[in-house]
């Protein structure tokens, strides 16, 4: 079963198909890293990783309003943001297994993956790297009616990249969304202990105009997102948006996220995008939507166990150049 799906945002807006979607997206990138995390740790999955469970609701909200033509940078925490635009699970797992089947020939591994088929231009390691790739691409699509997002956390508002490439695209009126992914932590640390202000108000300063919204209500973010691409794409000048969110996990493999205060993790688990997906189905799809939510719960279930059975039997990339990605 491929996970590929039509924009969602040429869908109506009541259509109970479109919210239906929303939620299995969501459930494809929650189950997708679970499944990722026990490879992990069975010695399967090679290099690093980093986990987006928690923040799923940003990557699917935003991702259903883009168009075809437009193009997306995101962070080291990017196995989200790939499927929510579209990438096969199948391919990506493939990738992080170094498999030759993977979607960059499993040379990529978790933190560099390319996916131009649907507008991924690259993950980045560097922190805010994702802010000036997505500029230069910005700079490239000025007139063309389509439009760049940079997807970066909190802690990248206080990188140079940041302030240098909202100054750059404002000062040239690029058609660039910012979407700074605040999880409350840069790492290890709580965003207060190491930023001053908010984040807006350091855009407002260029006269960037901003958005806040709640990261963890998928519809919250679609609604910002629509409103922020339309507003992009008429002024053909950027904006920036605070999404603000919490990842589920540690920062990393090896992380255990033991700095967190008592009780938070589990206050924030309280709005998991996926349980606000799912009381809102119910609520408004009718008698039918339990027996809809179980479907696709069945469905991603047997989806992940397909993808694990095949990447685990694929092969390894030959050794020498993979000429196939190289141009």
């Amino acid at each position: 079963m491929s996970s590929a799906v039509t924009p969602a945002a040429q869908a109506p807006a009541d259509d109970p198909a479109l919210h239906l979607d929303l939620y299995r997206r969501m459930l494809v990138i929650r189950r997708f890293e679970d499944l990722v995390q026990a490879l992990f740790l069975r010695g399967e999955v090679y290099g690093t990783t980093h986990l987006y469970s928690g923040q799923e609701a940003v990557a699917v909200g935003f991702a259903s309003a883009l168009r075809a033509e437009d193009r997306v940078a995101c962070t080291y925490r990017g196995h989200g943001h790939a499927l929510a635009l579209g990438l096969e699970p199948g391919r990506l797992l493939d990738e992080l297994l170094g498999r030759a089947s993977g979607v960059n020939g499993g040379r990529a591994g978790s933190m560099n993956v390319v996916d131009l088929d649907h507008g991924l231009i690259g993950c980045f390691g560097i922190v805010g790297g994702s802010i000036a790739a997505a500029t230069g691409v910005a700079l490239a699509l000025k007139g063309r009616g389509a439009l760049a997002v940079a997807y970066f956390g909190d802690g990248a508002t206080n990188q140079a990249y940041f302030f240098e490439c909202l100054n750059f695209a404002q000062v040239l009126s690029l058609p660039l969304l910012f979407v700074c992914e605040n999880n409350g932590y840069g790492e290890y640390t709580p965003m207060a202990q190491v930023t001053a202000g908010e984040i807006c108000a350091r855009a407002q300063a260029m006269e960037v105009p901003t958005r806040i919204v709640d990261g963890m209500d998928v519809h919250a973010t679609r609604a910002a997102a629509l409103e922020a691409i339309a507003s992009v794409r008429e002024s053909g000048s950027p904006l920036l948006v605070e999404a603000r969110t919490y990842r589920f996990v540690g920062h990393s493999r090896s992380d255990p996220g033991r700095y967190r205060p008592p009780g938070e993790l589990d206050e924030w688990r309280e709005r998991d995008p996926l349980t606000l997906a799912a009381t809102w189905l119910l609520e408004h799809l009718g008698a039918g939507a339990a027996a809809q939510i179980a479907q696709v719960q069945a469905d991603v279930e047997r989806e992940m166990a397909e993808i694990e059975a095949a990447g685990l039997a694929a092969p390894f990339p030959a050794p020498g150049p993979i000429s196939e990605f190289a141009s």
